[in-house]
């Protein structure tokens, strides 16, 4: 039965990520949305330094989500920091999404706020290298945008991804929002009614350093999805390093949808 999957990036990415999973779900049938975020991908609506918080940048995602037919369920995908928009868009469309499900992705959940996973896990600036940073608010405050580096890049998100997809990577991200503050993440409250009610999968990726397997399985156990799935061997970008085990994953999880 043809399905329609809607795929959400990760930080300073943009829809063109997907493009190898797209071309594999399109020939097999079905319908697929890859979604720019605000100030992403060749979304030029704004520049990363002009979304102050996470709804603006969520906002084409809700967009999209609110032109759907009242009669169509999607299995929403969301990458890496695409995860929280992903929330967002259950808590606000349940009836709409048949299952969402999280690639190597933040998980928050209605008693798992983003700040307290990211408080306890993410670590310093040191760990990004060669990644560049935007202080809107000064020196003195949190960044406010990042661009991740070609060695942060190379060393810790696509090191077992084909260097090609490396390259094209190193040409095509933009500086993405950070958010750090409550103040930032307004509009990102998750209830059990809402968000609670979607199917839930997550998608581990073993050799991930960039979101480590560690931090995954500590979001799994803190906010129990309904079922996990497991890809060895995949770095941060699965999309490039197991295209066809995360298609695999995909089309299992569709398959098992109502």
């Amino acid at each position: 039965m043809k399905k329609h999957f809607v795929l959400v990036h990760g930080s300073c990415h943009g829809a063109w990520c997907w493009y190898k999973v797209v071309a594999v779900l399109k020939s097999l049938g079905h319908n697929v949305t890859a979604v720019d975020l605000a100030a992403s991908g060749i979304n030029t609506t704004k520049q990363a330094n002009e979304v102050h918080c996470i709804s603006e940048y969520a906002q084409p995602l809700m967009e999209f989500m609110e032109g759907l037919p009242e009669d169509e369920r999607v299995i929403l995908v969301g990458h890496s920091l695409g995860g929280i928009s992903t929330t967002m868009a259950m808590e606000r469309f349940p009836r709409k999404i048949a299952v969402a499900v999280f690639v190597s992705a933040f998980m928050p959940g209605p008693d798992l706020p983003y700040l307290h996973i990211t408080q306890q896990t993410t670590p310093g600036i040191d760990f990004f290298m060669d990644s560049q940073y935007t202080y809107r608010n000064g020196l003195e405050q949190p960044p406010t945008t990042v661009i991740f580096g070609h060695d942060f890049l190379a060393s810790n998100m696509y090191q077992n991804s084909p260097p090609e997809d490396l390259v094209l990577a190193s040409m095509l991200l933009r500086p993405s929002p950070l958010f750090n503050d409550p103040e930032s993440l307004k509009g990102s409250s998750l209830t059990k009614e809402n968000y609670g009610s979607v199917r839930r999968v997550y998608t581990v990726c073993t050799a991930d350093i960039g979101l480590p397997e560690k931090t995954q399985r500590s979001m799994i156990e803190r906010n129990p999805p309904d079922d996990v799935q497991v890809i060895i061997d995949a770095d941060h970008m699965p999309m490039f390093s197991k295209v066809s085990e995360l298609c695999s994953c995909l089309l299992d999880i569709a398959e098992s949808c109502r």
